[in-house]
């Protein structure tokens, strides 16, 4: 069955410059979505259209609470989703509906993620200073169920260090991203057949096309890490995983041999009990520590 979006009501006055684009999934929780969207109605830059998508029913109490938003805010619009199409297909939806206002930029969010008041801020100036970069991230903190810091990520921040990670690890935080739309204009979007890792393919044909990535040194978002975090894998996604790496060494021509056996190897820890993948995730972060400096 072919998934059908619906566009609710919103003020089609608004002007904005920019594009927020979140999906919303029946596993969510109410209270993540509560912080994950306040957050974002709360930065110190205002001037975008943020747009929820229901992927498919959600629980009735966040319905409730994204309706209440949309009139308390105008710049909320909500998307309702016929069945649930996984990430890819809600992104490329709200891409291809807002083209119709000539957005300049498209910043991604999680609903269980929490955006710091100047993120899209910090983010706009940057890319308005710097006209050479087309895809913007930044590091960010970890933090547990009930807000804890539990970490942080920071990843290498010139575009000649995103590149020379990206056949090995995706170097840039997906939920940080903002892009320029014209880099949609020329046909670029995710893959819709694919349910996660989708990021990382994007970031690869960006690549491979000349576009050019930098990531910021603060920590502009907080990342929710769960309890689930840590648990397998299952062989499917960890499979996507090594195609996309493999898929990335191809198309970047950077098909090594070390290369490869660190995917092989990152493969085999999926599959491995969550203790282990626990550990290789505290050993992976401190050694990116060290490596990549800022």
């Amino acid at each position: 069955m072919t998934n059908h979006f619906t566009v609710g009501e919103f003020c089609q006055q608004l002007h904005f410059d920019s594009v927020v684009g979140m999906a919303v999934y029946i596993g969510d929780r109410l209270n993540w979505v509560q912080q994950a969207l306040e957050s974002v109605l709360g930065q110190t830059y205002r001037d975008f259209l943020f747009v929820v998508v229901l992927d498919g029913a959600v629980a009735p109490e966040i319905k409730a609470y994204l309706n209440k938003a949309r009139l308390n805010d105008k710049r909320v619009v909500l998307v309702e989703g016929s069945q649930n199409a996984g990430l890819s297909s809600c992104m490329n939806f709200v891409i291809d509906w807002t083209a119709q206002f000539s957005p300049k930029y498209f910043f991604r969010m999680d609903a269980d993620d929490v955006s710091c008041p100047s993120r899209f801020e910090t983010q706009i100036n940057f890319l308005e200073n710097n006209p050479d970069i087309s895809v913007l991230g930044s590091a960010l903190d970890e933090i547990n169920e009930v807000g804890k810091k539990v970490g942080k990520r920071k990843l290498p921040l010139s575009h000649n260090e995103i590149i020379k990670f990206l056949p090995k690890r995706c170097s840039l935080n997906h939920p940080t991203v903002v892009i320029r739309c014209e880099v949609f204009k020329a046909g670029h979007r995710y893959l819709n057949t694919l349910e996660n890792t989708q990021d990382y393919y994007l970031w690869a044909e960006l690549a491979a096309a000349g576009y050019k990535f930098t990531n910021l040194s603060d920590k502009l978002l907080q990342f929710r890490r769960v309890n689930n975090f840590y648990k397998r894998r299952g062989l499917s996604k960890s499979i996507n995983e090594f195609k996309a790496r493999i898929y990335t060494m191809k198309l970047l021509h950077r098909f090594t041999f070390g290369n490869v056996v660190y995917a092989s190897a990152v493969l085999l820890l999926r599959l491995m009990p969550s203790k282990v993948v626990k550990i290789a995730y505290t050993v992976d972060r401190y050694l990116l520590e060290k490596i990549v400096k800022h």
